[in-house]
């Protein structure tokens, strides 16, 4: 009997272990390129798709990318100051840089937090002694899944003005939004959908394409992204929301003999949240 245990045990354990790579392999499946973890992986040292989507943005045809690198950390000089971490931080051969953000819900791209960035971005780029006239030119870039103003235009500037003046206030700091539901034939509707898209096939941009494919269709490609959704658990693990959503999913698949995938569907937990639950499980 104790020999019966074990195996109905092990048997259990193996189950589990299958739920939770199927959840992680639909989480993969289901990405876009508004899921930063893919974005920024797809993005990293890719240069012609860093230009390709500064081209786009910009509106000009001469931009010269010389680094890219997605998930770029920026700790607060502050022991106690809040860190950042960019989506992709890319420099042109000017030395202009840009942070260029992947954002889903509308309080993810409020106003003050584009100030943040930005002022994150300023505070490296002048050494002891450097006058601040030499300091380049920032963009923060907000690609969007939702039309930030409302007006369905594809792409949103913010610039600075003097009141009594009307005139432009040029300090060198530029702030963009991306529609990224823009439905137009031109070139910010196809960004717009390429950005929305599962599969690599349906996307319009090679390089984007490109980027999709490798990381979704191949061994280590899928790899990578398994590796980063592991580091997300981990991260992830110890925050009290979390932790209560698995031990809930826990408890119902105990009380009620229910498979991993009917109870995250029970508690309504989608997206990349699921695999993350998933994950805690195997703690």
């Amino acid at each position: 009997m104790a020999k019966k245990r074990v195996t109905e045990a092990e048997s259990s354990k193996n189950e589990l272990s299958a739920q939770i790579d199927a959840e992680l392999d639909k989480a993969i499946d289901d990405l876009t390129l508004f899921d930063d973890d893919l974005m920024s992986k797809v993005f990293d040292g890719n240069i012609e798709a860093a230009e390709l989507l500064l081209k786009i943005v910009l509106q000009r045809d001469d931009i010269k990318v010389v680094k890219v690198k997605g998930q770029v950390d920026m700790k607060s000089p502050y022991v106690e100051g809040r860190d950042i971490t960019l989506d992709i931080h890319v420099i042109d051969g000017d030395g202009i840089e840009f942070d260029v953000e992947v954002q889903r819900n509308v309080e993810g791209s409020h106003n003050r937090r584009i100030r943040f960035h930005g002022s994150m971005m300023d505070v490296r780029m002048l050494k002891k002694k450097q006058k601040f006239k030499e300091l380049k030119d920032a963009y923060v870039i907000f690609i969007c899944q939702h039309d930030k103003f409302g007006t369905n235009e594809p792409i949103y500037h913010v610039d600075k003005v003097v009141r009594e003046t009307n005139e432009q206030f040029d300090d060198g700091s530029r702030i963009i939004f991306v529609n990224g539901v823009y439905e137009g034939d031109d070139d910010f509707g196809k960004l717009a959908h390429d950005f929305n898209c599962k599969n690599a096939d349906d996307i319009y941009y090679k390089p984007l394409a490109d980027g999709v494919r490798h990381f979704k269709e191949t061994e280590e490609g899928r790899d990578a992204m398994c590796e980063s959704f592991n580091k997300l658990a981990d991260k992830v693990a110890d925050e009290r929301q979390v932790q209560t959503r698995s031990d809930d999913v826990r408890s119902l698949m105990d009380s009620m003999k229910l498979s991993l995938e009917q109870a995250l569907n029970a508690l309504k937990i989608q997206g990349k949240e699921r695999a993350i639950i998933a994950k805690q499980l195997q703690k």
